[in-house]
């Protein structure tokens, strides 16, 4: 038995990342939303690739900005709108929550994305306005039939790439494919700002609409022509437009002191991604998992969070790597089809290939700091499990 606990995820916050934070601290800066989180979303926006990008208060809430962004501008013909049965609870709970009507797709067995062939299926006979589009640890499926079949039904892309960070496809990062993207910087994700996320959008008028409703609905983060525009259709004087809401908003910011964490934790994350590929790499070269693994495209770099297994002696094998000191999980939400929340509005949906992932899959560990003996370890149990 192992005594020191291998962990499923680690925080990428270290003690220098501390240090920096407490002399910056001491110089008694602004420490809600300002300046640095301007710095830091243009910082992120190079990195990534992308025009603009709007940084918020998690991951989840970047779903929620992102969905109340589309309803806002006018892209939507009717209220449906597709979401992975694999994905997290706030890729569906938003789409519920403003009053869509979701469609749920089933996942393709190779790399656990959206099924394209049931997608074409729903596209065809449903005639949704937009897909949210879940790219599970950094693995998708051909990503120019995704563009393609959404091009010619005329469906809006939105990307979470939450467990996505730094992929990429040919070349290309994921979360610069859809008309918008989110991405999460909670503890044990790719970066961390303590909690947050950001939405990345290169339309100009969907990153208006993304910095209003992140504030309440108000202008004031809005370029001055935009504000000057807004008064002006809807005669609001200089001195109440501080206090004039144009759109339903919330109040998702972030603070400048995560920020603040989130311009160091940009510069680490490329290392990082390749540090996790590596990682990966070894784990489907010492995994011997007849009934499953995971196909990954050829074409592709992969960075995630956690090696996905799925094996009918789950529950065995997750019992000997726990008694082993070794965290796991289940991957990620199961099926959202069966979650309660689902099931009460809807009824229960459960889809074929998801059935499968919900009932036999997990997580195991894949973060920088892992060590080649805890992979060699961790390969081995669930080798010995996947046996029996």
């Amino acid at each position: 038995m192992v005594n020191k606990l291998i962990n499923l995820v680690k925080d990428t916050i270290d003690n220098k990342d501390i240090d920096r934070l407490i002399e910056w601290l001491k110089t008694y800066p602004r420490l809600t939303k300002g300046e640095i989180t301007l710095k830091l979303e243009k910082k992120w926006s190079k990195w990534l690739g992308r025009k603009y990008s709007v940084f918020c208060n998690s991951g989840s809430s970047a779903n929620l900005l992102m969905l109340s962004a589309l309803k806002e501008s006018g892209y939507m013909d009717n209220n449906k709108v597709v979401v992975p049965s694999v994905a997290w609870s706030t890729d569906l709970a938003p789409v519920m929550q403003l009053g869509f009507e979701p469609i749920l797709v089933d996942s393709n067995m190779d790399d656990l994305s959206v099924d394209l062939e049931h997608l074409e299926k729903i596209f065809k006979e449903q005639n949704p306005s937009a897909l949210m589009f879940v790219s599970v640890l950094g693995l998708v499926p051909d990503m120019e039939r995704l563009f393609e079949l959404c091009r010619n039904y005329d469906v809006a892309l939105l990307e979470d790439t939450c467990e996505s960070m730094g992929c990429e496809y040919k070349g290309k990062k994921l979360g610069t494919f859809g008309m918008m993207s989110t991405f999460s910087t909670y503890f044990g994700h790719h970066i961390s700002t303590i909690e947050g996320g950001f939405i990345s959008t290169d339309d100009f008028g969907l990153y208006e609409l993304l910095l209003s409703l992140r504030s309440h609905g108000w202008d004031r983060d809005l370029s001055e022509h935009t504000q000057k525009v807004l008064q002006k259709d809807w005669n609001v004087s200089e001195f109440d437009a501080m206090y004039t809401f144009y759109y339903p908003g919330y109040n998702l910011r972030s603070t400048d002191l995560q920020a603040y964490i989130g311009l160091s934790q940009i510069d680490k994350l490329d290392g990082w991604g390749k540090q996790r590929e590596r990682n990966f790499e070894s784990y489907q070269t010492l995994i011997e998992n007849e009934y499953w693994k995971v196909k990954p495209r050829k074409d592709s770099f992969i960075s995630n969070f956690a090696y996905p297994v799925i094996h009918p002696n789950r529950d065995k094998i997750v019992k000997e790597l726990q008694k082993n000191n070794i965290e796991v999980r289940p991957m990620i939400c199961g099926s959202m089809g069966t979650q309660p929340f689902y099931v009460k509005k809807y009824g229960r949906l459960e889809l074929p290939n998801v059935s499968i992932i919900d009932k036999y899959g997990f997580y195991i560990p894949n973060h920088p700091y892992l060590k080649s003996s805890e992979i060699i370890l961790i390969s081995h149990i669930v080798n010995e499990g996947c046996k029996v």
